[in-house]
């Protein structure tokens, strides 16, 4: 009976706290605090104790005693899980420097199992205008390595209330994923290896994490533009979900005894081995109201302060789309003789198909021999391919040749002679592989004979010399292009330990990734500076290097590329024989159609239905070019759409200020309609694939089944 009425203390106070916004100051906070923001640190532990939106209301870090200032891993040489836990240390310095500014400093850390270490942590952190900036340096006066440190550490995160819902939000693979923090929290790290429900998220992936509930949101931002190193995104559950089939996070503030909360740090890699310093990659906490989009503007805002917009060739950025062809797999499967090629392109050009993406072309086919970007010799000759790209590109129809260059196959003897000394290793000084990819035969398709490949390390300056000169072979072929593909994936590789490799131990992996591209970008702009270089689903920043990106995506994507860019060539995989849910997609996220037969392995007139339909969406694009082409993407901000059916939509904003709304109905055999409306009054007129001429609408539309109409304000 105690028990529970100090529960329903508990939860009491801590509602009303809640409720009457900004809680009391204790003695030994220290606090800062704008219109917008307030954060306190126990001024004797230097420990995040609370953080509130001020402008909502939301308490996102909401009970002092769970508060954490930090966290250090130094491995001993005999027990390598030795922690050095904020918890246990007390600051030597806490200084508030201005209402807007604190500074913090511990020195002499106690470790759990190595004693008293001689390792000094300056942290500082500034407020302006609701932005929270962490910043932070760990000296390293003793003999270990501090492999990681997990600053800043909000050890009670808290939803905005106990019925809204938190995910965390990040990008890969131009979609805008999230993991359910809460009421579920599901464990993703295997429950063999943690104590408590933990998940991760990779910066190498995203440069932010957006916590959001249904009406506001945290950015949290990495500010690094150079992928100095590796950070995760971690969020550990106490003392553990109530069941393990719904993952539900209790809702009491204890449970048997135990607090409940949230944890969520961000684990800096920085392995500052002894008598080094490293200075911390800053870290942005901001609040924001509404969907991910007001996130995402954050981040825009902060882009524009770095981003280099690359040069790209106006066939690039004008309607158009592609086929990707595959003449060779790794199994052998010789299709297309070099020569026959240019029937290909003629078929291309005939359907207003505006480029090829080859793949196969080089000795061995798809995913082997790589990074070997020779010709395949049992296709043809090299003047051969290279006649046959001249032709196609004659007819106006752009060769893009497909390559790999962050592999090597370890059957090859080129791996033996050149790329072995190039391999990552891992800290045994075991070589990192990847388990590579099966085709065609029953053989490999059961993984009996796949060619296993060396994850080469792209933070070795003489390693991405080799790839460099290994690229000079693709452009002696006149192509208008090349796309490398998987040029941001280097699993199961974060870091490179072999220290004959130039850089320092360990060597960030993804490090290398723009340096490379600059090298490739330089080599192209000395034969053409219209080459395009292009890349599969690159990270935002590389964008910069590979301006056009290819991907595959699905009904559940978040186009978030889109939003941060709303005129990048992106292409999108269409490989359905009548596959008009995929194109209504694709015309509604401003995509460019990429017609994959056969999974990329025949005509482009091998599906009439999906070619027929795709045929008309450029069409539309290209007659209404200054309303869902050359406008601003706005995903579905800025409009409402109602209907009595099942639909999607999304909206542009013209040059203009004028809008444009394109609804798609989901259903496969049932019309509906739909009413649109804008934040003013307006007229509209419409238009379909089907019938592109646009007639006068009052916002009322009736969309058939599989199909799409776009509104026009007038």
């Amino acid at each position: 009976m105690k028990n529970t009425i100090r529960l329903l203390f508990i939860f009491a106070a801590a509602l009303c706290l809640a409720q009457a916004g900004a809680p009391r100051a204790a003695a030994n906070e220290i606090i800062l605090k704008d219109a917008r923001l307030l954060v306190a640190f126990d001024s004797d532990t230097g420990a995040l104790v609370r953080m509130q939106n001020l402008e909502t209301g939301w308490l996102m870090q909401r009970r002092p005693e769970l508060g954490v200032s930090f966290r250090m891993h130094a491995p001993l040489a005999d027990r390598r899980d030795n922690f050095i836990l904020g918890q246990k240390q007390r600051a030597t310095k806490a200084e508030k420097i201005s209402d807007t500014e604190a500074r913090f400093q511990w020195t002499n850390l106690i470790s759990e199992h190595g004693g008293t270490l001689p390792i000094t942590f300056d942290a500082r952190v500034t407020l302006t205008d609701g932005t929270l900036r962490f910043n932070g340096t760990v000296t390293n006066r003793s003999t270990q390595t501090v492999e990681t440190i997990d600053y800043p550490y909000v050890g009670d995160l808290n939803a905005p209330s106990r019925e809204a819902r938190l995910d965390a939000r990040t990008m890969w693979y131009d979609n805008l994923g999230s993991e359910e923090i809460y009421p579920r929290f599901e464990n993703r790290q295997g429950y063999w290896g943690v104590l408590y429900p933990m998940k991760t998220l990779d910066s190498n992936r995203s440069l932010l994490c957006l916590l959001q509930s249904q009406k506001e949101g945290l950015y949290v931002g990495i500010e690094d533009t150079e992928q100095r190193y590796y950070v995760q995104y971690t969020f550990e559950e106490y003392p553990g979900v109530t069941d393990s089939i719904r993952h539900g996070v209790p809702k009491e503030d204890e449970i048997s005894g135990l607090p409940v909360h949230i944890a969520f740090r961000m684990c800096h890699f920085i392995f500052t081995a002894p008598g080094n310093t490293t200075e911390l990659l800053p870290i942005v906490f901001k609040g924001y109201q509404g969907t991910w989009h007001a996130g995402m503007d954050i981040y825009k805002e902060w882009r524009k302060t770095w981003f280099k917009q690359p040069h790209i060739p106006a066939w690039a950025l004008a309607v158009h789309s592609w086929l990707q062809l595959q003449i060779n797999g790794a199994e052998d499967d010789l299709r297309v003789p070099f020569k026959d090629l240019v029937e290909y392109g003629k078929e291309c050009a005939d359907n207003g198909v505006g480029a090829i993406q080859l793949v196969g072309w080089n000795y061995g086919g798809q995913d082997r021999n790589d990074p070997l970007q020779d010709f395949e010799y049992r296709l043809g000759t090299k003047q051969e391919l290279k006649d046959a790209i001249a032709k196609i590109q004659s007819m106006g129809v752009k060769m893009i040749l497909f390559g790999k260059l962050n592999w090597s196959d370890m059957t090859t003897q080129a791996y033996k002679d050149t790329y072995q000394k190039y391999s990552s290793v891992d800290p045994y000084g075991i070589p990192y592989m990847h388990g590579g990819y099966t085709y065609t035969t029953p053989t490999q398709l059961a993984g009996i004979n796949t060619r296993r490949r060396a994850v080469l390390d792209f933070a070795s300056p003489a390693c991405r010399d080799e790839l460099a000169r290994e690229f000079n072979k693709v452009l002696e072929l006149g192509a208008s292009g090349w796309l490398f593909d998987e040029n941001c994936h280097h699993s199961p590789v974060k870091f490179c330990f072999d220290p004959n490799h130039g850089h320092p131990v360990p060597g960030y992996i993804f490090n290398g990734d723009m340096p490379l591209g600059n090298q490739l970008r330089a080599a192209a702009d000395k034969v053409d500076p219209d080459f395009v270089l292009a890349g599969e689903a690159q990270m935002d920043w590389m964008m910069q290097q590979y301006s056009c990106a290819y991907f595959r995506c699905s009904d559940n994507s978040t186009p978030v590329e889109r939003y941060i860019d709303p005129q990048a060539p992106l292409l999108v995989a269409v490989t359905g024989v009548d596959d008009r849910e995929m194109l209504n997609l694709i015309l509604l996220w401003r995509y460019i159609i990429s017609y994959e037969p056969y999974n990329f392995k025949g005509h482009v007139t091998d599906f009439p239905l999906t070619l027929a339909y795709g045929k008309k969406i450029d069409a539309l694009r290209g007659k209404y070019k200054e309303w869902i082409w050359d406008a601003e993407f706005r995903d579905t901000l800025d409009a409402k759409v109602t209907s009595d059916g099942s639909h999607r939509y999304s909206v542009f904003k013209t040059a203009a200020g004028k809008y444009a709304v394109i609804v798609i109905n989901t259903s496969r055999d049932k019309p509906l309609t739909a009413t649109v409306a804008l934040a003013h009054d307006a007229a509209f007129r419409a238009a379909t694939p089907e019938n592109p001429d646009a007639t006068d609408s009052d916002g009322t539309i009736t969309v058939p089944a599989r199909s799409a109409v776009v509104l026009m304000e007038k």
